[in-house]
């Protein structure tokens, strides 16, 4: 990526349990630096269609990530979990994500906890228009509009940069945030690090 301005770029994907964990600090740490430009970039990391009771891993994670984030999973969701058949479809939700990005780009942090919260609280599908019409409305957005953008080639073809440019920057690692600073990206943050931590990691870069 060319430019001569530092830029933060955050990769998530939005049925990533560990971004779910990391969305408070990630946004407690931009609150205190808006003036440097952030990319959020979809990383796609669900993409074969496969109900959610094949990763079975993801039960023990989401306590980890509950006692290390208190980061709350909701009764919605946990019974969506429990009854096992729903597909997590990252192409959908990066859709999802593109079409309310279009619309209102400096509010990127925003609708990723949106979307965020309203699988991983009220279990609501991230492939479902009718979750981006809530979630247009909450955020005074034109929820018509939304729509229209899901169905958009050009958000088919966003999504497909967003997902190329993950792979470019050869990052596999969710969430990962990054500093490109002097032609060098720098991982400042991932994980459960709080914003504290992050703070600290991008001051040492300078």
């Amino acid at each position: 990526m060319e430019t001569k301005q530092d830029t933060l770029i955050y990769i998530w994907d939005a049925y990533c349990g560990w971004c779910y964990g990391f969305s408070e600090s990630i946004r407690g740490f931009y609150k205190n630096h808006p003036e440097i430009p952030l990319t959020v970039l979809s990383g796609g990391l669900f993409l074969d269609n496969l109900p959610i009771k094949k990763f079975s891993y993801i039960s023990e994670g989401n306590k980890r990530i509950n006692q290390l984030t208190g980061a709350e999973f909701g009764p919605s969701y946990q019974a969506l979990l429990s009854e096992g058949t729903f597909t997590m479809n990252s192409k959908d939700a990066a859709i999802g994500f593109s079409a309310l990005r279009s619309l209102a780009p400096n509010r990127l942090l925003e609708f990723t906890s949106a979307m965020q919260k309203a699988f991983y609280y009220n279990g609501k599908s991230l492939s479902d228009p009718e979750t981006y019409r809530k979630i247009a409305i909450d955020h005074h957005l034109d929820p018509e509009q939304v729509l229209e953008r899901l169905k958009s080639q050009e958000t088919i073809i966003d999504v497909q940069n967003d997902f190329n440019t993950v792979q470019q920057l050869g990052i596999n690692s969710y969430p990962s945030l990054l500093l490109h600073k002097d032609n060098q990206l720098i991982t400042i943050g991932g994980g459960v690090m709080t914003s504290d931590k992050i703070e600290a990691r991008f001051k040492d870069c300078y």
